[in-house]
């Protein structure tokens, strides 16, 4: 049984807002850094744009979670976002090599940058960010989307500062090589994030149990169910970005009229685990040897 479609608040006015103002800030970041000959900002507009590219596949994942089911495709398009999320990966790596590639040649032909340029560039891009962030944080702890989004514009709130923070030294001393070191700075702050969402894409792409859901825990949950003997077939895998599913069989040889028992099993996966969409099978014979996925595919 599958129940528990929670209506969800709309984000599109906040996301098309700062999807619509990063992408301005983004092309502005880039022609300046080229002007100011600043590889710290390149690799910020780089930065910022990975984070666009978040904000793109969160707002997708929003819309899509609202796509009806066909017959063909019984889960409708959840699971497109996580291919977006793998895309988006493997681009932003090859992106921040090309960055890394062209910081490390400036070592050894540091290059004059226009300092004053950067700082009021950069000094726009923590307004920007940060008001982005603002955005979101009234729901960023109730909606693990929406989280994701805040968290993503405030981390280049805090990159746009320290590019700001390097403008100034490079100013007062002409210490140039600091700008490449900025950007390398950067590209690691990139290449942290985008291996994780990189690894995790991967994960849930091969229907691997989402990384904020402790197996175990669901099992002995399950386990403990008043008059369930065992439990077996237990599934647990990501549906989309957003949400999980789980099927699973359960050994209770006294059930009879069981609607209620269910309806209780899914509400309290979703609000113990956040397990969205539960499929429980309920067998009654004394020890479930008569199932044929009992020992099947286990874990």
């Amino acid at each position: 049984m599958e129940h528990d479609h929670n209506h969800k608040p709309s984000y599109n006015k906040a996301f098309a807002l700062g999807i619509s103002l990063n992408l301005i800030y983004i092309v502005v970041e880039f022609v300046y850094g080229i002007i100011a000959n600043s590889m710290a900002l390149i690799a910020d507009a780089g930065h910022n744009l990975s984070d666009v590219l978040g904000l793109v596949l969160a707002w997708g994942a929003h819309y899509l979670a609202s796509k009806s089911p066909t017959d063909k495709r019984t889960y409708g398009f959840r699971k497109s976002t996580v291919l977006a999320s793998l895309t988006n990966a493997v681009i932003l790596l090859i992106a921040v090599g090309a960055i890394a590639f062209e910081s490390i040649k400036r070592f050894t032909k540091p290059q004059v940058i226009e300092s004053e340029i950067i700082i009021y560039v950069a000094l726009i891009g923590v307004a920007i960010n940060a008001f982005t962030a603002y955005l979101f944080f009234a729901d960023h702890k109730r909606d693990l989307n929406i989280k994701g989004a805040f968290l993503h514009m405030a981390a280049d709130a805090a990159v746009s500062l320290g590019v700001v923070i390097a403008a100034v030294i490079i100013r007062y001393t002409n210490y140039y090589w600091i700008d490449p070191i900025i950007s390398l700075v950067i590209v690691l702050i990139i290449t942290l994030g985008t291996w994780g969402l990189l690894r995790e894409s991967l994960n849930l792409s091969l229907d691997a149990v989402p990384k904020n859901i402790n197996i175990e825990e669901v099992r002995n949950y399950l386990s403990k169910l008043d008059g369930v003997k065992n439990i077996h077939d237990l599934h647990i895998w990501a549906m989309s970005t957003t949400e999980t599913a789980l099927t699973v069989h359960l050994c209770k040889p006294d059930a009879s009229y069981e609607d209620n028992f269910i309806e209780m099993i899914n509400r309290e996966l979703k609000q113990k685990y956040e397990i969205d969409h539960a499929t429980i099978q309920i067998e009654t014979s004394e020890n479930c040897n008569n199932c044929s996925m009992n020992g099947h595919n286990n874990v």
